[in-house]
């Protein structure tokens, strides 16, 4: 399998090539030559089928050159060592829970496949390999947790000041070892240009060699299409015409799950939800694409005015618009919205939503307001107590603090503060 630049399909890497790069030269993103659908009855078996089995026949075709098949299962036992349960809160509505990994949110799995990956293709390699992040709330504790202690790799993550929660900030500023902290003045749409400008700065790659850990690398990316294999497994026995509504903000989860539904999984369409940072929504209604300036709320890590995994997406539908429409529906909704919507889910269920998963809610129902006949799962992709400060302010309670958190909450934080391309530059040379 070979992965090309959106930028120039002419230029093509392998998956190794693609994972350490992190990013084509010329800025594009890596995308897989092809993506052949599995047999239909992979899609048939019976629920209890072994979800390492289905990881390792889903990923293996773009993975299998670089990584022998003993390797690859060895990876996969290391990534998915906790569960993805599917909880029905209403009629033919459903969460696809993701928080019960080490760091409590989605990002556990793509970080912990693509550590994995990059401390395989490390070995017996004596130039140490710098991963290069931003984040705008949960990649930082998965990307740091998913690699602390791998040997040949430092973590570099670069967040945006009094923008993450107090739980995300501990994540990833408390570990030490090989994981630094740089404490951004700005949004995560700045955190991102600086860490893409980094790959193209000669005077940085010739001294350094740099990938990224955000869902533009290609190992962060694709594994997120396992999960949804996991939730359609679970549900398909309930005979209707089953949707997804992801939480989005860089789009690199949806479009996992749309790769998903390229490899043959029965999946009738895919709700694209966010908070105010509206521009998809947007372009959805009118066909052109126009980024903004990234608004912080109560859902911080959709906080993405120029997503960088939408340019994924609109290729797999070969840029044809009408085709995508056919596909994907994407709202946005206020905070004001979110918080109401986590209200009446508690008082109804009493289930505790993270505001992430709340937008997921929304869109859901909205969604489902024209197609009723249809079975919902909208992706809870953290835990709640990860924002325990808006979970106490909507609902006046205050969830358990899980083993996970409590042992980085009395850490101190250590971080450096920047606040230009220039200040990174200048640690990234020096160090």
């Amino acid at each position: 399998m070979r992965f090309y630049s959106l930028n120039n399909q002419n230029f093509k890497v392998s998956f190794k090539e693609a994972v350490i790069a992190g990013i084509a030269p010329d800025r594009g993103l890596y995308f897989p030559e092809k993506i052949s659908p599995l047999s239909p009855a992979f899609f048939q078996a019976k629920e209890t089928n072994d979800p390492h089995q289905t990881a390792f026949e889903a990923i293996h075709q773009f993975v299998n050159e670089d990584i022998p098949d003993a390797v690859l299962k060895e990876i996969i036992a290391n990534t998915l060592d906790f569960g993805f349960p599917v909880v029905e809160l209403e009629e033919n509505v459903a969460t696809l829970e993701l928080f019960h990994g080490p760091t409590m949110a989605f990002k556990d799995v793509g970080a912990r496949f693509m550590a994995n990956c990059l401390g395989y293709f490390s070995q017996n390699q004596k130039e140490e390999v710098t991963v290069l992040v931003a984040t705008s709330g949960d990649t930082g504790g998965a990307v740091a947790n998913g690699f602390l202690g791998v040997e040949g790799v430092k973590v570099v993550i670069l967040y945006p000041s009094g923008k993450v929660s107090e739980i995300q900030e501990k994540q990833l500023t408390t570990l030490g070892q090989n994981i630094e902290a740089l404490e951004v003045t700005g949004s995560f749409d700045d955190c991102q240009n600086m860490v893409k400008t980094a790959f193209l700065d000669s005077d940085i790659t010739e001294h350094r060699k740099l990938t990224s850990a955000n869902s533009i690398n290609v190992a962060r990316w694709l594994p997120q299409l396992f999960y949804f294999l996991f939730a359609y497994e679970q549900v398909k026995s309930k005979g209707k015409k089953v949707v997804f509504s992801v939480p989005s903000g860089n789009f690199g989860n949806i479009c996992a799950g749309m790769v998903a539904q390229k490899l043959g999984m029965p999946v009738g369409h895919f709700i694209a939800s966010t908070n105010v940072n509206n521009v998809v929504p947007k372009f959805m209604e009118k066909g052109t694409y126009e980024p903004m300036a990234s608004i912080a709320t109560i859902s911080n890590a959709m906080d993405v005015g120029d997503p960088s995994n939408f340019v994924r997406i609109r290729h797999l539908y070969q840029n044809d618009f009408v085709a995508l429409q056919k596909n994907l529906s994407s709202y946005s909704f206020s905070d004001l919205t979110t918080q109401e919507a986590m209200k009446q889910v508690h008082t109804n269920t009493g289930y505790v939503m993270d505001p992430h998963g709340a937008v997921g809610y929304l869109g859901l129902k909205e969604y489902q307001k024209k197609h009723p006949d249809t079975y919902g799962i909208f992706l809870e992709t953290a835990h709640p107590v990860k924002f325990l400060d808006v979970v106490e302010d909507t609902l006046g309670i205050s969830p358990e603090i899980p083993p996970q958190i409590q042992k980085v909450m009395g850490k101190e934080k250590k971080s450096i503060k920047i606040a230009s391309y220039a200040e990174l530059k200048s640690l990234l040379l020096e160090s």
